[in-house]
């Protein structure tokens, strides 16, 4: 059927008919299009012009992921995805391949950290690259030409005070010397530890469980066996131990024992001559005083204590004096030696140290115990005849003790627990007069 195409018309004006399309370019009609379907693979990319397909004549979401086959893939133009590009969610963990993002993919500016050893370093390290290094807890920095000296990182931790006391020595069992204190360390500022020494450095602990020991005084010989004192035992909070004080020297059937070392050395006994004390543990205690006999008087010398030596038979053998510490808010001295034992009297037996330490006899009986976490020594014993007769024994050493301060507001963090808990202004006080443990958790 012909075409009836419009009156008069115009460059450009379009006419649609059974499902054809001209368009009249100024002098004709020329047909346009056509509506049919385009076979599959019709269209290929040799048959697009160059530059034909444009990002501004594809039309919003017209490309979708369904769209495109399985084998075609897109490279993206640098700097075309964004984090505003990026929907939220859209890049998980579990969608990234195992070692897909390493330090070469990322900018020069931007640095891991990479975990290694200290002989497992990375080879090529460029200037700012980081490293933590599993064995010895140090994360380190590469300057350029070498690795920084390291900040070391650990559990979190805090400073704590300490004072530790060991368990005082026994006196000997006849004309006796008196027992050592135990031996005597700590770290608060301006105080003094055991033997002269300046207080300890400082001490931060991290979170775990911390054993802390208190040793006992020894405990003196049975009656008149004339034995040699028994020496205290440690104390102990972590990588501190305080040496037990040594037992007092005796005499018995013809034979002068001499003290025994300690933290504070044991007095030395007497009768018929003379022997020396026991030596001290550095920075813990000073040694005892020799025992001396001078003809009928006998007399043992003093234990050491954690501030004196303890004195010779030669004068009254008093023992040591012992050493003060505020670390509870109230002064304490601790640390006295036991006094030496004499012989029928003569000449006076010693008074305990200040700080515990037990006096001597100087007749028969059981010689005065150092005092309870103190760490004091026993007192010697007395004679009141030839041999070991009329009841004779030293003194008991005076049980150790620790404690533990530190600053309420340090510790907040933490849920601590062990010992007896009390509060002096900004301080927590921890006091163990038994074995425990000292437990931090964070909190």
């Amino acid at each position: 059927m012909p075409i009836d195409f419009p009156n008069s018309p115009v460059a450009g004006d379009s006419y649609s008919a059974a499902g054809k399309t001209w368009m009249y370019d100024g002098s004709t009609w020329v047909l346009y299009s056509a509506t049919a379907e385009i076979p599959n693979q019709a269209v290929t990319e040799s048959k697009i012009a160059t530059g034909a397909v444009s990002t501004a004549k594809i039309a919003a979401g017209a490309v979708t992921a369904a769209k495109l086959g399985n084998d075609i893939s897109l490279t993206p133009a640098d700097g075309s995805i964004t984090t505003a590009k990026i929907a939220a969610g859209a890049v998980s963990t579990a969608g990234m391949a195992d070692n897909a993002v390493t330090q070469a993919k990322m900018a020069s500016t931007l640095s891991a950290v990479t975990i290694c050893t200290s002989s497992t370093r990375p080879a090529s390290p460029f200037t700012g690259q980081v490293i933590f290094e599993t064995n010895t807890n140090l994360m380190k920095v590469w300057l350029g030409s070498l690795w920084s000296g390291g900040t070391t990182h650990g559990p979190p931790s805090f400073s704590v005070e300490y004072l530790v006391i060991a368990g005082g020595g026994s006196g000997g069992g006849s004309y006796a010397g008196g027992g050592g204190a135990g031996g005597y360390r700590t770290n608060v500022s301006g105080e003094t530890s055991g033997g002269g020494a300046t207080a300890e450095a400082a001490m931060n602990i991290a979170v775990g469980t911390y054993v802390v020991v208190v040793g006992g005084g020894g405990t003196a010989p049975a009656i008149d066996t004339g034995l040699t004192g028994v020496s205290g035992s440690n104390s102990s909070f972590d990588s501190i131990t305080s040496v037990g004080g040594g037992g007092g020297g005796s005499y018995n059937a013809g034979t002068i024992t001499p003290g025994l070392a300690g933290g504070s050395g044991g007095g030395g006994g007497s009768e018929g001559g003379s022997n020396a004390g026991g030596s001290n543990q550095a920075m813990q205690g000073f040694a005892g005083g020799a025992g001396s006999s001078s003809g009928s008087v006998y007399r043992g010398g003093g234990g050491g204590g954690a501030g004196g030596v303890g004195s010779s038979g030669q004068s009254t053998p008093n023992g040591g004096t012992g050493v003060s510490s505020s670390i509870t808010g109230v002064s304490v001295a601790r640390g006295g030696g036991g006094g030496g034992g004499a012989y029928n009297n003569n000449g006076l037996f010693g008074a305990g140290g200040n700080g515990g330490g037990g006096a001597g006899l100087g007749t028969s009986g059981t010689a005065n115990p150092g005092q309870p976490n103190t760490g004091g020594g026993g007192g010697g014993a007395g004679g009141i005849g030839q041999g070991n007769a009329g009841g004779l024994r030293g003194g008991n050493g005076g049980s150790g003790v620790v404690i533990i301060r530190y600053l309420t507001a340090d510790a907040a963090a933490f849920t601590i627990t062990g010992g007896t808990p009390t509060t002096l202004g900004p301080y927590t006080i921890r006091s163990f007069t038994t074995t425990g443990t000292f437990s931090l958790v964070v909190a």
